[in-house]
């Protein structure tokens, strides 16, 4: 009887133990989304303690109090010759800013000394970055009227089509509202109070009427795209919740911008949607035949069954975030093996980046697999001698239930190793979330999709997205639709 006891007992401790420890391992993850660094970087001592909530004040009175004291410095030392202050280094200002030269020469040509005339031996140059505020300007076309006198017939240049007709937008501002609103991103009664300022009255109504107008005239360019993206044969998948206001009852439901991402060309789409479901992504797919790179969502799942065209792709950032915030949780000696052991993996990609498609294949061949290999042989002992239901056990088991979808990159030279790529150009919508709150509506969010997905597309093309949209504006209008591709925000090679 005792000894039963003692065995259920044990049982409950070793519960409330593998619970604890899960508990533990959920509350790191907690704490390093909402107070850590965002990139997983592992490193061999503790890491550092938060940084202060008012570091850009601190920074600011730093600089105010030695200024204070170079000035009473100064006072005090009038007349003394000061050694020259070392300065610590500064980022140089980008090439691309325009340059405005500024020429100083002495007021007398000739030697305050000797009064002998000067010989110019060098020149000493400085730069300082200078910026004004949102600059508005009107255009004011005027249209020769010539009338023939033998028919009186009336000839006049005739007003080029705009996106919005009889609008008073140019082009240049409809740019400037479009990225403010979804690039910086602004809310629209901050454009009105910046516009204010510049003693520019734009309400908010018209702001808006202004981003609807633009919304309608862009979906063939973003069909266009997804025609171009579906052409390839390997696809980054994923999605974010976004909030959208639910008019009934005056709060909020949940809806998802899926995002896919194809490497060549370089295009990434974002498709709005009212839920999570895969669904969604078949919809989206269709009949696309390729390598689809996800997480270990169960709305993918059905993309990759017998009957599926699509092949699975697995993610080793996401198998090596277990291990990390397992790490982070406990300084567990396994999940320090196992991230080293992917560190490797990253590093034989870091040596092949540059190479050719032809020519990191061998190197994936030589290096890579026989990493996996080691890595698996590794994998499967320690999963046996890991007690099940804790965070070592699904850390484990994440790995090894998706070897065959992680080993796969390595089995080509054109596979991407993690879905990283897409997640870093869906990372900056997360500012936009929080400065918007919420979408008003399913026709805004999928209008937000479209815009967004012109804009990022553009970025990961190195364009400048408001000089594209301002250029695509203008021309869109009279546009033939068999060119259509020549407005794309890719770059000039593909097109």
């Amino acid at each position: 009887m005792i000894q039963t006891l003692l065995d259920q007992a044990q049982k409950e401790i070793r519960a409330q133990a593998l619970k604890i420890q899960a508990l533990t391992l959920e509350l790191a993850h907690l704490r390093r989304l909402r107070f850590g660094r965002s990139n997983e970087s592992l490193t061999l001592f503790p890491s550092q303690s938060q940084l202060d909530l008012f570091e850009e004040t601190v920074q600011a009175d730093t600089a105010a109090v030695a200024a204070e004291i170079e000035q009473f410095g100064s006072l005090a030392k009038q007349g003394v010759n000061k050694p020259p202050r070392t300065r610590a280094g500064r980022q140089p200002l980008s090439d691309p800013l325009p340059r405005i030269e500024h020429y100083h020469e002495p007021q007398s040509c000739q030697c305050r000394q000797c009064g002998r005339d000067l010989v110019k031996i060098g020149e000493d140059t400085t730069e300082q970055l200078d910026g004004e505020p949102a600059r508005f300007f009107v255009h004011h076309p005027i249209r020769a009227q010539c009338a023939c006198k033998t028919c009186e017939t009336i000839t006049a240049e005739p007003v080029p089509p705009a996106v919005i007709d009889g609008g008073m937008a140019a082009p240049g501002l409809l740019a400037w509202v479009m990225t403010s609103k979804y690039l910086s991103p602004l809310p629209l009664y901050r454009l009105e109070q910046i516009a204010a300022r510049e003693e520019v009255r734009l309400s908010r109504s018209t702001l808006a009427e202004w981003v609807g107008r633009v919304g309608v005239a862009l979906p063939p360019l973003v069909d266009r795209l997804t025609w171009h993206l579906l052409q390839g044969n390997t696809l980054h998948a994923d999605e974010t919740p976004v909030a959208q206001l639910d008019p009934g009852n005056g709060k909020t439901r949940k809806a998802y911008l899926w995002a896919y991402r194809s490497n060549d060309p370089r295009i990434i789409l974002f498709d709005y949607q009212a839920g999570r479901s895969g669904k969604h992504a078949q919809h989206f797919l269709q009949d696309w035949q390729g390598h689809l790179l996800v997480d270990d969502d169960g709305g993918y799942k059905p993309l990759f069954s017998s009957a599926s065209p699509c092949t699975e792709l697995g993610c080793w950032a996401h198998a090596r975030g277990k291990f990390f915030d397992l790490h982070q949780a406990n300084n567990s000696s396994m999940a320090m093996e196992a991230l080293q052991r992917i560190g490797m993996l990253y590093a034989i990609e870091a040596e092949g980046k540059h190479l050719t498609i032809f020519d990191r294949q061998p190197l994936r061949a030589e290096k890579s697999l026989p990493a996996l290999n080691a890595l698996h042989d590794w994998l499967l002992p320690t999963r046996s001698q890991t007690a099940n239901g804790g965070g070592s056990a699904k850390a484990l088991d994440y790995t090894l239930k998706r070897w065959p979808s992680l080993i796969r990159y390595a089995q080509s030279g054109h596979l991407p190793i993690d879905n990283n790529p897409l997640e870093n150009a869906i990372r900056p919508i997360a500012l936009g979330k929080k400065n918007g709150l919420f979408t008003g509506s399913e026709r805004a969010g999928q209008r937000a999709a479209a815009i967004q997905t012109l804009f990022g597309t553009a970025q990961l093309n190195g364009l400048d997205p408001s000089e594209w949209l301002k250029d695509t504006l203008l021309k869109l209008p009279a546009w033939p639709n068999n060119r259509i591709d020549e407005l794309l925000p890719l770059t000039p090679e593909f097109i």
